[in-house]
């Protein structure tokens, strides 16, 4: 099941973009922006504001990728965040068969990839930081995870 939803934060000075149009796409993210509003050391922070044309692997074609999350931290560190599950991280094991299901995944990884190597070069040349944070990474972090 998917959850998605409007946010409203408690400090939209914060928020660069469409104060009105924060849309989260999982649970996990709702929980992030939640902490990225209470934290005092996050100057500000958007949400599917920065777009990255990247070419992806599966059909070859230009495509536009919205980053989940940028964040600027009150020492100027800027980050990047793409939230997903662990699994989505890791290559899919082949189950010997070629399952719908197997290919797939096969084909979503590589598009998560593209997407990943395009937003770290991106990044790296604005001297910003990309990462991909998963349910390991939010738990570090003290977010609480809701799974309904």
């Amino acid at each position: 099941m998917s959850y998605r939803g409007k946010f409203s934060p408690r400090n939209p000075a914060k928020y660069r973009g469409d104060v009105t149009n924060i849309t989260y796409r999982s649970l996990w993210e709702r929980q992030f922006f939640r902490w990225l509003d209470e934290q005092s050391f996050v100057k500000c922070w958007s949400s599917e504001e920065t777009v990255i044309p990247y070419r992806c692997k599966t059909d070859g074609q230009i495509h536009r990728y919205f980053v989940d999350v940028k964040m600027e931290f009150t020492d100027g560190r800027v980050f990047l965040i793409e939230i997903k599950p662990q699994r989505e991280t890791e290559p899919p094991v082949n189950p010997g068969r070629k399952t719908k299901r197997y290919i797939t995944e096969v084909m979503t990884y590589a598009k998560n990839t593209s997407k990943w190597e395009a937003a770290r070069e991106y990044a790296a040349d604005r001297g910003w930081h990309f990462e991909v944070w998963t349910e390991n990474t939010l738990k570090k972090l003290g977010i609480k995870l809701l799974t309904s």
